[in-house]
This record gives structure tokens, C-alpha cells and sequence, in this order.
């Protein structure tokens, strides 16, 4: 069960978002707040799960409550305002839902939150099948399965991630994240701007990797330690 927190200075907003509560079965409304004081002295003294934030409020915003607590849960802010959108994934927020909200677009809000909240909650993960990453990609958190992950390619500002998926998913995260964050008995940089599965190669041919009809190339960096990997797997 999902322990979730209001905050909105608009009370009808409050009854909507309790009335969508009561409709989902693994939300439980811990509590509503029309004071952001109030709601501080809640979040920094008893769990919660998942923060239900309206930004423009009289005494402090949002964003402002979010700097000033110890420990951040998953955030969706609630708003009128889509100007505030980029500062709410600055502070890793899960969604950002627009009043007025609809139960359909809320319900996907909470989904993803739970998805995430549930993440952040596994302290060990058993097999590597199951294993997930969440990236921000296009203003949401995307869940992405890592053994689902044919590579990865690094741009000026971005990364290009590759999967099953018709499109890659673009995320801020850097080329060096990924290399940390992945298995690397799974996963190898064959390039300063690549990294590539290798239970996902095709065929290797004249210093490049085929992954179904994408040519990848093996730089002179990190052609050894690809080779010795690829020799060993023989």
C-alpha cells in the first residue's frame, strides 16, 4: 500500500484528488493539507510514500517545499501551470499532472509512481531478466528493462537508448552513468560513444558490431578489451 500525502491550497482540488484516492487500491490517503506548513511537519516526521504537490501557493511553492524537507518522497506535482514542468524533472519528480485532472490521466500518474516507488524499495534484485533502470525521457520517467537494452549511444548532450522499442529513448544522462550503472559482465564500451549489449551482437565484421541493421564501431581505445571479451565467450 501506497501512503500518499496532499498539498494544494485549493480545497476542491483536495476532494477531487481524495475522490480518485478511494478509487485506487493500492492508495491509501494518509493525509490532506491545504498549509504547506503543515505538510512539512508531516513529511519530516512520518513516512511517506507518494506526494501529491500543487506548485503556486500563497505562503510557499511547491518547489520550495520540496528544498526545504530531509528526505524527498515520489513527487507528482498538480498545477494549472505547464511553465513549471521543467523544474519539476530538475527535482526528480515522477509526473506532472495539469488541472484539471482527469482519473484517466491521473491513474497513469499513480502507475508509474508505484512502478518507481517499488524500484526504489528493492533492496536486491534476484536475476538480471528483472533488473530495471527509470530515466527521464521527453518530461516522464521511463521504465526501461535492462536485458531488453540492444546499446546505447552517446551524443553532445544526451544518450540514444536502443531497445526492442520502435524508437530509442532519449535521456540527459551521461555515457559514464551508464557504464557504471549496467552489468558489466552483460554490457561493454566498444566506443567513446557507444555501449553495446553483447548477448545482442549479430556478427562482427572489419571492427564493427551488427545489432540487427545498425552498424556500430569498435574504436582503437577499446578494441582489446572488447576482443578479449568476444575470445573468451568463443
Amino acid at each position: 500500500m501506497i501512503n500518499c500525502l496532499l498539498v494544494d491550497d485549493d480545497i476542491s482540488a483536495l476532494d477531487l484528488l481524495e475522490n480518485y484516492i478511494q478509487k485506487v487500491s493500492f492508495l491509501t490517503l494518509l493525509a490532506k493539507c491545504s498549509q504547506p506548513a503543515e505538510a512539512i511537519r508531516i513529511l519530516n516526521n512520518q513516512p511517506v510514500d507518494l506526494l501529491f504537490l500543487d506548485i503556486r501557493m500563497p505562503e510557499i511553492t511547491g518547489i520550495q517545499l520540496l528544498k526545504s524537507i530531509k528526505t524527498q518522497p515520489a513527487v507528482i506535482f498538480t498545477t494549472a501551470y505547464k511553465e513549471y514542468a521543467i523544474d519539476g524533472f530538475d527535482l526528480n519528480i515522477c509526473d506532472y499532472l495539469l488541472k484539471p485532472i482527469l482519473f484517466e490521466r491521473f491513474l497513469k500518474a499513480v502507475s508509474n509512481a508505484n512502478e518507481y516507488i517499488a524500484f526504489k524499495q528493492q533492496k536486491n534484485h534476484p536475476t538480471f531478466d528483472n533488473d530495471l533502470l527509470f530515466v527521464k525521457s521527453d518530461y516522464k520517467i521511463i521504465k526501461i528493462v535492462i536485458s531488453e537494452i540492444l546499446f546505447i549511444e552517446g551524443l553532445k548532450d544526451y544518450v540514444k537508448i536502443y531497445t526492442k522499442e520502435k524508437n530509442p529513448f532519449i535521456t540527459l544522462k551521461s555515457m559514464t552513468y551508464f557504464e557504471n550503472k549496467l552489468p558489466g559482465d552483460h554490457f561493454i564500451r566498444v566506443h567513446r560513444s557507444f555501449i553495446i549489449a553483447i548477448n545482442k551482437i549479430d556478427s562482427i565484421s572489419k571492427n564493427r558490431i551488427i545489432i540487427g541493421d545498425k552498424y556500430i564501431p569498435i574504436s582503437n581505445s577499446f578494441k582489446e578489451q572488447f576482443y578479449k571479451v568476444i575470445t573468451k565467450n568463443l
